[in-house]
């Protein structure tokens, strides 16, 4: 037989249980939420990988998290261990090729190079309709709290250059997914919201 206190118990939990189930998942403006623990321990040095594909870019897009702005080069194809990669801060973006200045906005720029054409190699034909100096295609940073600006540097014998300005020198990661490489800048280097 169940003590009294152990059934009060029970009912308590379970009214609990019920109540937070029908609150939804949408945080409203002005209530308080909840801490998230972010990742810490990325660092701001240079990322690099020396492996390389022909397998082309088709796509750059971003995406906003809880602790970190996220871009997304996608390389349809390539394998884990074939993409090519540096991702650095520097003090200015130039082109390669004609050692330009590709102007970025934010308080720090990030180099993205991807040891991966944005044209087809066979052809020539572009694979990703991005020019040289211009905001990257589709890509809106409004809203962000890290990212300011993305900008396409160009495509050099068989490397795509991209400048990505942050807010500040942030600590960020690089992930190299089947067919994707992953570029993620934290919000603070706390590692909290």
């Amino acid at each position: 037989m169940l003590k009294p206190r152990t059934i009060c118990a029970t009912v308590l939990l379970v009214g609990t249980t019920l109540a937070a189930a029908a609150v939804p998942a949408v945080a409203t403006q002005g209530a308080p939420t909840r801490a998230t623990a972010c990742p810490t321990g990325w660092g701001s040095l240079a990322r690099t990988d020396t492996d390389s594909t022909t397998t082309p870019v088709r796509d750059i897009r971003t995406g906003r998290h809880d602790c970190f702005d996220r871009m997304v080069v996608d390389l349809p194809g390539a394998g884990r261990g074939d993409l090519g990669y540096s991702v650095r801060y520097v003090d200015r973006l130039y082109q390669d090729g004609s050692g330009r200045p590709v102007p970025v906005a934010g308080g720090a720029v990030l180099e993205v190079r991807v040891a991966a054409p944005s044209y087809a190699p066979e052809s020539g034909e572009p694979t990703y309709p991005a020019r040289a100096g211009r905001p990257l295609p589709g890509v809106d940073l409004t809203g962000y709290r890290t990212f300011r600006d993305a900008r396409f540097a160009g495509s050099f014998e068989g490397e795509t250059q991209v400048g990505l300005g942050v807010r500040a020198r942030l600590p960020f990661r690089v992930l190299e997914l089947p067919g994707h490489l992953v570029i993620d800048v934290a919000h603070t280097w706390a590692g909290g919201r």
